[in-house]
């Protein structure tokens, strides 16, 4: 990485960087089913995102691989690329335990910097970016242009991302009845800087590179900059369930999706189909 690099970039790289042993670890994603050969993705996307043999399919900010090599055991030729070293590294000791390295290919390079990275442009039947991505984000209408720049003609995005509408919350300032309390407002500007130790999947890690930024980007943006960009909405979900516990008041269900206890007060994630012309 460049000397340069911008604060915001270095302290989440540094942030994920970490969040990558305590992934692997004893109590982060279990990988038995993707060992077994027939890895599963979470409830929502199984439901959501079709057949996928023999699709090219490019996945952005693809962590240690994990979805990659699901969609690569269901016949896609997949590319992975992060930002993180130790995640990329992860993902092709992954992709080589499982005679999955000539159908999944992972690149190290921040998502900004994709166009240099992996000089094939219009070549992907899907893009596919889900979970925890774009709120690492500053520039969403780029985003979406570098989306179009990989799609084919008549290519599809596939993305799925928690709701904006639920990150104004967060259990950092729980009321008294132990719901979520007030965080970031909706239509915040810039960076949220965030000093948090907590990791989403293992709740007993401890992060010592905990201060990130953050940024909040409503719906109404992101689908204005895809818009831009020249794709087509196809149709846009709204979901009353997250694929990991946002708040500690949530209950799982069987399907391995969390719910609010009682009512659907808010929706937890969305998901959207977009079409390049």
């Amino acid at each position: 990485m460049m000397t340069d690099e911008p604060e915001w970039r270095r302290l989440n790289r540094a942030n994920w960087d970490e969040r990558v042993g305590v992934h692997l670890g004893p109590r982060g994603y279990h990988s038995q089913d993707l060992r077994a050969g027939h890895g599963a993705l979470n409830a929502i996307e199984e439901a959501e995102l079709g057949q996928v043999a023999g699709l090219r399919i490019l996945h952005l900010q693809c962590h240690f691989g994990r979805d990659s090599l699901c969609l690569a055991q269901r016949g896609a030729t997949v590319v992975g690329l992060d930002f993180s070293p130790p995640a990329i590294a992860a993902a092709r000791a992954l992709a080589n335990e499982l005679g999955l390295a000539a159908n999944a290919r992972f690149i190290l390079s921040d998502i900004y910097a994709a166009r240099d990275a992996i000089p094939e442009p219009a070549s992907f039947d899907l893009v596919f970016i889900t979970w925890g991505t774009i709120c690492w984000l500053p520039d969403i209408t780029e985003w979406a242009r570098i989306i179009a720049h990989f799609l084919k003609p008549g290519g599809v995005l596939y993305f799925a991302e928690a709701h904006p509408a639920a990150l104004v919350f967060d259990d950092l300032t729980t009321v008294s009845d132990g719901r979520p309390g007030w965080f970031a407002p909706y239509f915040h500007e810039g960076a949220l800087e965030i000093d948090e130790e907590r990791d989403y999947v293992d709740p007993e890690a401890r992060l010592t590179n905990r201060r990130t930024h953050q940024f909040m980007h409503p719906i109404s943006a992101v689908v204005t900059a895809l818009l831009q960009a020249g794709l087509v909405l196809e149709w846009l979900h709204e979901h009353k369930e997250s694929t990991w516990r946002m708040f500690g008041c949530q209950t799982e269900g069987a399907d391995g999706l969390f719910r609010w206890p009682d009512k659907p007060w808010l929706p937890l994630s969305y998901s959207l189909r977009a079409r390049k012309g």
